[in-house]
């Protein structure tokens, strides 16, 4: 302690020189507006500056929770607008709450997802205690990324688009011309759409599109541009190679769609002895 009081008794002179140096400045800025206005500019323009590094710092380690909120906010619009935009039969009568109601969607983190295999799967951040149930599908922003096979209470595995084991019911936009999409297990950025009939007019830069046969998507969710057009080996059909609109490298969020009448539906095809193949 001793020590102390001799080193700062030792600056005696310095502290002094600090203390009147600050007792002037602040005479100064409280006397003289213009001095004032400068100083007080200054301090807030660095005061800013630390606070707004501080906001930058807090607001990167929450980004994954703001995506999350942001996922469940937009999974709400999507229900919303498909309500909005449901498409009623040709017949001319209101629809029933029943259709309106048919989809309902989740947001999920794609937290596992293989792309070097013929079988590949995405795991979900998601599971049953949110709702996530086999047989949901799965898209984002670009588009058809695969379908739901197995939940347990927190997590969700997902057949990729990528899996040659997955069959997508699928249309050519521009003419409604419908096939299915399967994978060939070679390109992960194409696809093949199956079973279109020779007849068809199918050009490169088409869009293809979900059907809504499957019950496993609504209509019009995009799976990609068709690529080339070639004569198939099948005296019947088109060979059709699509370009898929989803990166699955860089996929990182997702939605689910749960079709509320898939039960139904699935006990019908059951009834009648007919397999669903989607």
């Amino acid at each position: 302690m001793l020590r102390i009081l001799q080193f700062l008794y030792s600056l005696r002179s310095f502290l002094l020189f600090v203390l009147l140096e600050v007792l002037a400045i602040s005479l100064i800025v409280s006397n003289n507006s213009p001095q004032g206005a400068a100083f007080f500019n200054s301090s807030n323009a660095l005061t800013g500056s630390v606070l707004k590094t501080r906001s930058d710092i807090v607001d990167f380690f929450s980004l994954a929770e703001a995506n999350e909120a942001l996922l469940s906010e937009n999974a709400g619009l999507l229900q919303h607008l498909k309500t909005m935009n449901a498409i009623p039969d040709s017949v001319a009568f209101q629809l029933d709450s029943a259709f309106e109601a048919q989809f309902t969607f989740r947001g999920a983190r794609i937290i596992s997802n293989s792309l070097r295999f013929a079988q590949n799967h995405i795991t979900l951040n998601k599971g049953s205690k949110d709702g996530v149930k086999p047989g949901m599908g799965v898209f984002n922003d670009q588009g058809v990324i695969g379908r739901v096979k197995s939940v347990s209470e927190n997590y969700a595995v997902a057949y990729s688009l990528l899996n040659t084991d997955l069959d997508l019911s699928s249309k050519i936009k521009t003419n409604d011309s419908f096939g299915t999409a399967k994978w060939d297990g070679k390109d992960s950025q194409k696809t093949k759409l199956l079973y279109v009939p020779r007849h068809v007019t199918a050009n490169p830069g088409d869009t293809v599109v979900t059907t809504g046969f499957s019950a496993v998507f609504p209509e019009g969710i995009l799976i990609g541009i068709i690529e080339s057009v070639n004569q198939s080996e099948n005296p019947n059909y088109l060979d059709v190679v699509v370009a898929l609109s989803v990166d699955f490298s860089k996929a990182h969020y997702v939605y689910l769609v749960e079709n509320m009448l898939l039960d139904e539906i699935d006990s019908l095809y059951q009834q009648s002895e007919i397999e669903n193949e989607f």
